[in-house]
């Protein structure tokens, strides 16, 4: 049996670090979730953006690798957002209330826009 994978490709685009999944994350992706998100948000930037619209799969592991996350995030005061998350996905993040603490676009392009707002 093949151990699952996750892809990652981080860009910074004006003050957002963009991390795009790709494949699965579960417990096996916590090395290169976490090195994503130290790139993603190095330079002092103020919010990081995960785009969901290649990702395959995640389990209650990779939830709780997400709540990991987002506790790091805090410390730094970084903003966490989520773009193309499906709707199953979607409805995880709300049954789990991370949508709560993670602000949820349909698009990259509205998660954007959203953050130029808060910065004008």
């Amino acid at each position: 049996m093949n151990a699952p994978t996750m892809d990652v490709e981080v860009r910074k685009l004006g003050k957002v670090g963009v991390i795009d999944l790709s494949g699965e994350i579960t417990s096996a992706a916590e090395s290169r979730l976490m090195q994503a998100f130290a790139a993603a948000s190095e330079e002092n930037m103020p919010h990081v953006l995960m785009n969901f619209s290649k990702l395959n799969f995640i389990n209650s592991s990779g939830i709780g690798l997400l709540v990991t996350l987002l506790i790091r995030a805090r410390r730094q005061q970084v903003r966490l957002l989520a773009c193309n998350l499906s709707d199953h996905y979607r409805q995880i993040f709300e049954l789990t209330r991370l949508n709560e603490a993670i602000s949820i676009f349909a698009t990259e392009e509205e998660a954007l826009a959203a953050v130029d707002m808060t910065l004008a």
